[in-house]
């Protein structure tokens, strides 16, 4: 989702840190693109902003959504910040991470970080949190982010991991991770790893403090209802229809936040957003509704307050493993994608910012293979219906399954459906959930048959992050349970490569096994657009299509 992306070798950690380090200091803020009101944009205030329903409570390593990202983002600090304007990592509450071998690794932090609660941020924070999140028992969706580090199938529960009571695991700590001062940790991979200081930057590896394990509540509730981070804003409160922040004065890094306030404010649909951004009631909107990109509208309603990026966001179609006509037949999901008229729905539907997307990662990211899906992901009506026929088809009614509360996602798939209709002859109908939170959790209890809408903001700026979250086996994100050990090996051979171009000739062998066997079908990558109301300036989306919320100011 985020910019450039750089395998750090181990020449190359402490490089980067040294040039980040000296970069440091400019904060969060953005380039001015607001419209001219005859006030400048000022630290202080408190603006409006949409958000959607988070899946679960704000817990960093049970957050592996974007509607619950977008808040995590606003309190956590981690070791490596990315770059708004770039998305190159820097270094934020580490001073340095170093390795000689890439599987040894050496974390020494900065002192001065505080969390909300005034206690300081030290190396156990960092090492308990992660054990506890790695831990099967926890039941933790980011837990699969820890499985390179040494001992993580220590802290897995035995048999098929699904009853931890009958089979506990080994112990309660990965072996890898080791203290040795207040201010340094070790880190110990089973492999090598070379793009780890890239991925430390990700939510999932953010510290918590001593009062998140004195929680004792079920699933730490009472923790989450008021999370306490290390970053430029704290929880102020969290309810179902917004959650606030503010300004944390103590806080300790490089990167704070502008206005004083800022109000998350929980919308069904992007539409009412829309409505309330053009009328000045909402200040900072992240996504345009698609009836409004039609003719550039939104440039009509919000003049010279918007702003369209390529983002490293794709969209998919992913077919359920709950529907054994899919799960069985390639030639079946080969020809429903060969018959979805990307190129249509780009212009007639999103005036050509959902660009058709041919390969498992975004062309947006330097040195991501493209063509990979080939004839599969190229629209043909005739060669389609042949293949189709071919397969045996389709009997009764596909369902495609998709959040409501999303612009554009109804419309992208009755486009879709309309297609397989006329094309293939086959009986399709959308099925709208309400929102992306009840949308989730229907996928986790496989609730759905047929085609679910998919959609992936990286985590970090690497090509693996669009491999290894998704299809690796056991990936809480793996909504297909793809399962190939091939596939996972490559990736493996492709994480401990020693320099970037090697890594990247495996990842795209790796995204040739994917074509192969063809779990999902790329559809879309993504020019984000957002828009924003005359009462705040330094508007901008950063490189992973979200707008830099921490460096809106606001028009005093």
């Amino acid at each position: 989702m985020r910019g450039r992306s750089r395998l750090m070798t181990a020449g190359a950690v402490s490089a980067i840190a040294a040039l980040t380090l000296a970069a440091c200091g400019s904060g969060g803020a953005g380039t001015d693109t607001g419209t001219d009101t005859g006030t400048e944009g000022a630290a202080g205030g408190e603006y409006t902003t949409n958000g959607c329903t988070p899946e679960n409570p704000l817990i960093a390593s049970n957050t592996s959504e974007a509607c619950g990202g977008d808040q995590l983002d606003m309190f956590l600090a981690k070791l490596v910040h990315y770059n708004t304007d770039t998305a190159e990592p820097e270094m934020d509450i580490a001073e340095s991470i170093e390795t000689d071998d890439n599987q040894t690794f050496t974390v020494t932090l900065k002192q001065g970080y505080n969390f909300h609660d005034g206690t300081e941020v030290q190396a156990h924070n960092f090492v308990d949190a992660w054990n506890w999140a790695a831990a099967g028992p926890n039941g933790q969706a980011a837990s699969y982010f820890f499985s390179p580090i040494e001992g993580y199938a220590d802290v897995q529960c035995g048999g098929d991991g699904s009853d931890c009571e009958a089979n506990p695991p080994e112990t309660e700590e990965m072996s890898g991770l080791q203290v040795v001062d207040d201010y340094t940790f070790t880190i110990k991979t089973i492999e090598a790893v070379s793009n780890l200081p890239v991925r430390l930057g990700y939510s999932a590896f953010a510290p918590q403090p001593d009062a998140f394990f004195a929680d004792e509540s079920e699933g730490k509730e009472d923790f989450a209802a008021k999370p306490i981070g290390a970053g430029p804003y704290q929880v102020e409160s969290t309810s179902s229809t917004e959650t606030v922040f503010t300004k944390f004065a103590d806080y300790g890094g490089d990167f704070p936040g502008s206005a004083d306030k800022i109000t998350f404010v929980i919308y069904q649909d992007t539409a009412a957003a829309y409505a309330d951004t053009v009328a000045g009631n909402l200040d900072v909107l992240d996504q345009i509704p698609t009836d409004q990109l039609a003719g550039r509208q939104f440039e009509s309603d919000l003049p010279d307050r918007s702003e369209q990026r390529e983002s490293m966001t794709i969209s998919y179609l992913t077919y359920s493993p709950a529907d054994e006509q899919l799960k069985e037949n390639k030639e079946l999901r080969q020809a429903l994608s060969m018959a979805v008229d990307r190129e249509t729905i780009n212009q007639q539907l999103w005036d050509g910012a959902r660009p058709p997307l041919d390969s498992w990662a975004p062309p947006s990211l330097p040195d991501s293979p493209t063509g990979v899906c080939g004839e599969f992901c190229t629209y043909d009506a005739a060669a389609a219906k042949a293949l189709y026929d071919q397969s045996g088809g389709y009997d009764g009614t596909l369902y495609l399954n998709t959040n409501a509360d999303g612009a554009g996602n109804v419309a992208t798939f009755e486009a879709v459906c309309n297609g397989w209709k006329n094309d293939l002859g086959l009986d399709c109908q959308v099925n709208q959930v309400v929102d992306f939170s009840t949308y989730n959790k229907g996928i986790d209890a496989d609730e759905y048959t047929g085609v679910l809408r998919s959609a992936w903001l990286a985590d970090y700026p690497s090509i693996e992050n669009y491999l290894a979250p998704i299809y690796g086996k056991g990936a809480d994100s793996n909504w297909s349970d793809y399962d190939n050990p091939a596939f996972d090996d490559k990736l493996a051979e492709a994480a401990a490569a020693p320099d970037l171009d090697q890594a990247n000739a495996l990842y795209l062998e790796a995204m040739q096994i994917l074509a192969e066997d063809f779990p999902t079908a790329p559809m879309q990558s993504r020019l984000e657009t957002i828009g924003w109301s005359e009462n705040v300036s330094n508007v901008k989306l950063t490189p992973f299509g979200k707008p830099d919320r921490i460096g809106v100011t606001v028009n005093q």
